[in-house]
């Protein structure tokens, strides 16, 4: 068995178990728990809180005193029993503390999973510029997948869920185990917690134009949390209006088709950067995302369900135009000996502070548009568009950059 063929299998696992709940379980949490928008977005600010210190904290663990394969799989194992926990329980607080803890071992495996193929591609003596795209795309292949099997098996509303991603979650934390060691860096063993936690880039923020672009990278973090926690419960309130009907009854496929057009866009981002620059690039993304949800506001799962489909395939650009293009910026804007700092601290305002701000923010949306248990949607949608379009009309005011 080749080593590439045994990345691909942990970087598809890596996403899968992501994917089995990640889209379907704010519905679950609505529908099933009866819980409130602003519980539910509480429950995935989660994910942002946990980005904020603990990936470079197991990348420290990672650097010094453990195989980077051997954390990883760790923090799979205690997932997997975190998620089986969490398919038991009923009660918000109890459930908030798990995902809670879920998160704070999932979100380092994202950039352990990095980690550990980049070295295995390096022992090996292969190219890991050439090597690992091909990979890594079957990360958001396994995403998609779990969507589709949760999806099929009408698990979208249910526990079962959980089981699903915890026994992938148990799988890949065994798996880790047979791949080949990664040791600590013993260069790296003198790397301080700030710098693994990206803090030294603070420096960045002395330029005016570094500074703006993070607090919009931050802003645009917070709208794509806004998706991931109530797109499903929001396709799943048509049950009433449009029974039977494709969006109701597949929504995690409904859902998928924006994975699927992230991983078209990504390949066109080298021409979109190069010929208009990070500044236009990310206007369109901030109208994407006005597109996005204002889409989401008019059409229905029945004769407007092209108007849900098309939302879905502007996802991608959304997404991909300010995340993606977004860390190549970063990269270029700064020194050598803060690149990898810098990219921490995106990830900190984007999935960090971007995520948390999101989650808690359009569970309070929610909430406002809700009455006797019945949300207004196209209010709470069009609320969500009229905050990306004032990003859209401020943005290219205060950001001052000259594409070369």
């Amino acid at each position: 068995m080749s080593i590439q063929f045994r990345l691909t299998v942990m970087n598809f696992m890596q996403f899968f178990v992501w994917g089995s709940w990640l889209i379907s379980l704010g519905a679950y949490m609505i529908v099933t728990l009866g819980f409130s928008g602003g519980q539910v977005g509480s429950i995935y600010a989660t994910m942002g809180i946990a980005s904020l210190f603990m990936p470079g904290l197991m990348g420290i663990v990672a650097d010094r005193w453990i195989n980077t394969e051997r954390i990883f799989g760790i923090c799979h194992l205690v997932g997997a029993g975190l998620l089986l926990w969490a398919s038991s329980v009923r009660d918000f607080d109890t459930l908030y503390l798990i995902m809670l803890l879920n998160a704070m071992v999932y979100m380092p495996t994202i950039a352990l999973n990095n980690t550990v193929s980049y070295k295995v591609l390096e022992q090996k003596g292969l190219n890991v510029i050439q090597k690992f795209p091909p990979i890594r795309v079957w990360g958001t292949v396994g995403f998609i997948v779990a969507m589709w099997m949760v999806d099929f098996a009408g698990w979208t509303k249910s526990e079962l869920q959980l089981y699903i991603s915890a026994g992938a979650a148990l799988f890949l934390g065994l798996y880790a185990f047979t791949m080949p060691k990664c040791p600590p860096a013993k260069a790296e063993g003198n790397r301080s917690l700030v710098s693994a936690l990206g803090l030294d880039a603070f420096v960045l923020f002395r330029r005016r134009q570094i500074l703006v672009f993070f607090i919009f990278a931050m802003m645009l973090g917070a709208a794509l949390q806004i998706t991931n926690a109530f797109g499903g419960a929001f396709l799943a309130d048509f049950k009433t209006a449009y029974p039977g009907s494709f969006g109701v009854e597949h929504p995690n496929l409904l859902l998928s088709i924006s994975q699927i057009s992230e991983t078209l866009f990504i390949l066109t981002i080298p021409f979109f950067l190069l010929r208009f620059g990070i500044k236009r690039v990310m206007l369109i993304s901030i109208f994407a995302w006005v597109f996005r949800f204002g889409l989401f506001a008019v059409g229905d799962p029945g004769a407007g369900l092209w108007m849900l489909v098309l939302s879905m395939v502007i996802y991608g650009m959304a997404f991909d135009f300010f995340n993606i293009s977004g860390s190549l910026f970063v990269d270029r804007e700064s020194e050598a000996n803060i690149r990898a700092s810098a990219q921490g601290l995106f990830m900190i305002m984007t999935n960090g502070l971007g995520a948390f701000v999101g989650g808690m923010s359009s569970g309070w949306v929610v909430d406002h548009f809700t009455v006797d248990g019945v949300k207004d949607w196209q209010s709470i949608w069009l609320t969500f568009a009229g905050y990306a379009l004032a990003l859209g009309v401020v943005f290219p005011v205060v950001f001052k950059y000259r594409h070369q």
